[in-house]
């Protein structure tokens, strides 16, 4: 049987609670990885994962959820950094509440969801990471400077780490989606959404499912032991 080598490695991800985050926590958890996430809210259901209420934009909050995810669950091997929230509008419009809400939750959060975990994992001679950026950061979006600026940045963040943590054995990869069936592209106006899709050689927004196979691609040690310093591009070829 062919397996992606996820079988017992302890991976943590962030913004687990619903949407893209959800569909990764299920998805590895049935390839049998031991999955912690976090969230600022975690609900009751039983997702087979280990839930951890932390707070990204909180360095001290993150470094607890990683000390009692690795007593509960082991070291951890894999980081998929997904948590992320939009303030959308234009650009003469956004405040700097809009702005740092955004940058906080986004690009440090980036930061503090990895930090804890990145020397443990130069020190073990393996492990990989995960940056959930997007389409808006790889080509810009009207009404979303702040957000695809944060994305953008998670790109670049990547990149660096990938060249920096390759001499221990770590890698750090990047993808983007496109337009995804989560909760923050439900409430777009029907006009606006089929303007979108129009756009999207596939004509359908993607699902979750999606952006959960590519992250399990680049977590695996078999499937992508080679591979680092990428951005997958999740989006029905809306940008190539």
């Amino acid at each position: 049987m062919v397996s992606l080598g996820l079988e017992d490695k302890v991976i943590v991800v962030t913004g687990g609670n619903r949407g893209i985050g959800k569909a990764i926590v299920t998805l590895l958890t049935e390839l049998g990885a031991k999955v912690a996430y976090t969230d600022i809210e975690i609900d009751d259901s039983d997702s087979g994962a280990l839930a951890v209420k932390a707070d990204v934009t909180d360095l001290g909050s993150m470094e607890a959820a990683a000390r009692e995810i690795e007593e509960k669950l082991g070291p951890v091997y894999g980081v998929v950094a997904n948590a992320g929230i939009t303030r959308d509008n234009f650009f003469n419009k956004l405040t700097d509440a809009d702005w740092d809400a955004v940058i906080n939750v986004n690009l440090k959060g980036v930061n503090h969801t990895i930090k804890p975990f990145v020397q443990g994992m130069y020190d073990r001679g393996a492990g990989a990471i995960v940056g959930i950026s997007s389409i808006s950061g790889d080509r810009g979006n009207a009404g979303q400077t702040n957000y695809a600026a944060t994305k953008a940045a998670v790109i670049g963040l990547i990149k660096s780490l990938a060249r920096e943590a390759a001499r221990y054995g770590v890698r750090a990869n990047a993808i983007a989606p496109g337009f995804i069936n989560t909760e923050m592209t439900k409430f777009l106006p029907d006009k606006v959404k089929d303007k979108i899709t129009a756009e999207i050689p596939f004509r359908r927004f993607g699902e979750p499912e999606d952006i959960a196979w590519a992250v399990a691609y680049l977590l695996s040690p078999v499937a992508s032991s080679y591979v680092s310093g990428e951005v997958l591009r999740v989006n029905g070829a809306h940008h190539t």
